[in-house]
């Protein structure tokens, strides 16, 4: 059978990348479409496909392009020439025209924009809500094409049950846990001049990582640093990183930059931190699981789906980071992690086990009189 794997579009870092690489490995006759690739040859010699708005302007602002995604995806039959698609979907990808041949979507969340404006600035303007209220029936109509939805985490099963109206089955992301317990520390690896910033830092400290931009609340990373009387380290980039300098000037504990980290530096990083915190509310989160794959534990916030793989690990303890003392309370539970234990749990989420329960979740739908029976039995 031959197979259509579809896209959001391709930047240079990001989980849905790497889901979709994942995807790409699991099926590696399947061909390729996305809106646009901001990375040349994402996919190593594998063609991808882009849309007429990778010509155009519209491909440097997400914003800007938002309006002509759902017609982009309805505008060609992309299903011409395949057995099956397979979509990989944050925003408007579910919506791409699959006739005759079954649709699988993964959701790494319904269009959170237009669902739960509250949790995204982009829909809290008066133009967003409107055109909120007009996207959200279409874009449940398009939910309802495919014959099977499968969700990134229970948390994000359970919004696409209330924007959906369908279930999904829960296939955690692929996390490269073989490839980060290698055996060797990764400071070993580490190039020389970020093994030289890698020694200035505090034999012991709380580390934070992620993209420089305010949902990811880096700032609360400082505040548990001030809670526990420990230095932090922040490791990323992006827009958001001037802020949270001026708020590390005034910090009561000091507080170190990492910017634009390599693999290894980042890894080493993880091993070398006494504790890593993810405060985000996140979908799922798969820095986490890197975190306890290399035997750090991880404070995450109870919100979200991030806690769902600190629980399955027994890797940490969950807070609300809004609430003063639940750093100190979690360091304590930190305290009590086995380590080890810990990190044997991490493999469960490893890529083998993402591509097995992806082959086996497209293989299993059945079908009557050419319709999806999973379909006929949600409506």
């Amino acid at each position: 059978m031959t197979g259509l794997i579809v896209h959001e579009w391709f930047e240079h870092h990001g989980g849905a990348e790497k889901v979709l690489k994942a995807m790409a490995d699991t099926f590696p006759q399947a061909a390729v479409r996305v809106l646009w690739s901001d990375v040349e040859a994402p996919l190593g010699p594998r063609l991808v496909s882009e849309s007429w708005i990778a010509r155009t302007a519209l491909r440097r602002s997400k914003v800007a392009a938002l309006p002509f995604m759902p017609i982009t995806w309805r505008a060609r039959d992309y299903s011409q020439g395949h057995d099956w698609m397979l979509v990989s979907s944050h925003l408007f990808a579910h919506h791409a025209r699959s006739r005759g041949i079954p649709k699988y979507v993964y959701a790494h969340t319904p269009a959170r924009y237009i669902w739960e404006p509250s949790g995204d600035g982009r829909g809290n303007s008066a133009a967003a809500r409107a055109a909120s209220a007009l996207l959200r029936p279409l874009d449940r109509q398009r939910a309802r094409e495919a014959i099977a939805i499968a969700a990134n985490s229970e948390y994000v099963r359970q919004r696409i049950r209330r924007t959906w109206g369908r279930d999904a089955t829960v296939i955690y992301p692929p996390v490269a846990v073989e490839r980060l317990q290698v055996g060797t520390p990764w400071r070993d690896k580490v190039a020389p001049l970020e093994r030289a910033r890698l020694s200035t830092l505090a034999p012991e400290f709380i580390f934070g990582a992620s993209r420089f931009v305010p949902y990811k609340r880096l700032d609360a990373v400082i505040a548990a640093g001030e809670e526990l009387g420990m230095p932090v380290v922040l490791a990323g980039r992006g827009p958001d990183e001037a802020r949270l300098r001026s708020i590390a000037v005034s910090a009561r504990v000091p507080v170190e930059f990492v910017v634009a980290p390599s693999d290894e530096m980042l890894f080493a990083l993880f091993e070398a931190a006494a504790v890593f915190v993810f405060p985000p509310t996140e979908d799922f989160g798969i820095v986490p699981v890197e975190a306890m794959a290399l035997g750090t534990p991880v404070i995450a916030s109870k919100f979200g789906g991030a806690g769902e793989s600190v629980l399955r690990c027994d890797g940490g303890a969950l807070v609300d980071p809004d609430v003063e003392g639940e750093w100190t309370r979690a360091w304590r539970e930190v305290q009590e992690v086995d380590r080890i234990a810990m990190q044997d749990a991490a493999r469960y989420f490893d890529d083998a086990r993402f591509s097995a329960e992806l082959a086996e979740w497209i293989g299993a739908p059945t079908f009557e009189d050419g319709v999806p029976t999973e379909s006929k039995d949600q409506g």
